[in-house]
């Protein structure tokens, strides 16, 4: 069981950063992927970057170019750097882990981009 605490969420002007930190309760050298999703009101969760154990990453479109995410292997730790935020960046992040085909997820925090 892999248990993950987010941390780093907030209320921002647009054109404004956030870094998100997702400590993981084990190495992450055990885990396939990690990434970040996000969720609005109304719409469906949706992959924003993810990051594989090999160090290859992918993004989301709108995301490309604007956020960034990484990993500390000595501190179990995955981070999202999100630059130039926009409103509909707004949504509640959720850090992801796959094990062996298993997703694990983390409680969530809330990104609020105001324009």
């Amino acid at each position: 069981q892999v248990q993950l605490v987010e941390s780093g969420g907030g209320l921002v002007q647009a054109g404004g950063s956030l870094r998100l930190s997702c400590a993981a309760s084990e190495s992450i050298f055990s885990i396939n992927a990690m990434g970040w999703y996000r969720q609005a009101p109304g719409k469906q969760r949706e992959l924003v970057a993810s990051i594989f154990s090999g160090g290859g990453t992918i993004y989301e479109d709108s995301v490309e170019g604007r956020f960034t995410i990484s990993r500390d292997n000595a501190k179990n730790t995955v981070y999202l750097q999100m630059n130039s935020l926009k409103p509909e960046d707004t949504a509640v992040y959720y850090c992801n882990a796959r094990k062996w085909a298993v997703n694990y997820w983390g409680q969530g925090t809330q990104v609020t981009v105001s324009s």
